[in-house]
């Protein structure tokens, strides 16, 4: 259970070689020590392995799972083991791709890449984790979207479509949810500089990892359902959803 100051004693990580959650992970392993669940791509076994020794310096006890978002008939075996040694208290949704763009709307095995990894396979995810959070009933669920999502652009609409149906089935959660004792957190970070982001030009109000972390961490104590990062964002999306499509549609992003 979470305690009285809103620190987990248990923390399931899905994408565990994620930058912003690891960032989680170790702000909340500055409060106190807990048990931790990394799962992440068989190929990025080795990474996982160093972020999971990386944890282990905070006094907390880490375990991996090997997970493929793209193999859903996996899903529930993975949260299975996840929940095997007890309740969980946090549970983050981190993995993602962003994606070529340009391929991704002329190249159907790439749009079903994007489609499968930041849609599909969270929202496959979400059933089973619900369900496990349900029984238990407490827990809080967090998952990573994004203002790609509030409105389509010309440079990222590939990704921002799958990011869209993503935050909506999430947003859902919080009200389906709301009467089991489980809390949904939406996360909707602007460009976080992270592995996932490298090489691309950074947009204003560019953010750190440990910026987005410091963020959930807050969010979750508070029992918040939706959060920006950084907040200004939430009112800049507010105005760029009701700009009219013949002004949208000129902007240089």
């Amino acid at each position: 259970m979470i305690d009285a100051v809103g620190n987990p004693q248990s923390l399931f990580i899905l994408g565990g070689t994620s930058d912003i959650a690891l960032a989680t992970a170790e702000q909340y392993a500055e409060q106190r020590s807990l048990r931790i669940i990394l799962a992440d791509r068989p190929e990025e076994s080795d990474r996982m392995n160093e972020a999971a020794e990386r944890l282990r310096q905070t006094g907390s006890t880490v375990t991996t799972l090997s997970f493929d978002a793209r193999k859903p008939e996996t899903h529930a075996e993975v949260v299975d083991k996840a929940f095997a040694d007890g309740d969980i208290d946090v549970t983050l949704v981190a993995f993602g791709i962003q994606g070529d763009n340009e391929k991704g709307w002329t190249d159907a095995e790439a749009a079903r890449l994007n489609a499968d990894v930041n849609y599909v396979a969270p929202v496959s995810l979400g059933v089973h984790l619900s369900e496990k959070l349900r029984k238990q009933g407490h827990g809080n669920l967090v998952v990573m979207c994004s203002p790609a999502g509030e409105r389509a652009r010309r440079t990222n609409f590939v990704y921002g479509s799958a990011k869209a149906g993503l935050d909506v089935f999430y947003t859902g959660l919080t009200y389906a949810l709301a009467d089991s004792g489980v809390k949904v957190t939406v996360v909707r970070p602007n460009f976080v500089r992270t592995k996932l982001t490298e090489g691309m030009k950074p947009a204003p109000m560019a953010q750190t990892p440990q910026q987005v972390a410091s963020t959930i961490v807050g969010a979750v104590r508070k029992g918040k359902e939706q959060v920006w990062v950084p907040a200004q964002m939430r009112w800049v999306m507010t105005v760029l959803r009701h700009l009219p499509r013949v002004i949208f549609r000129r902007l240089p992003f």
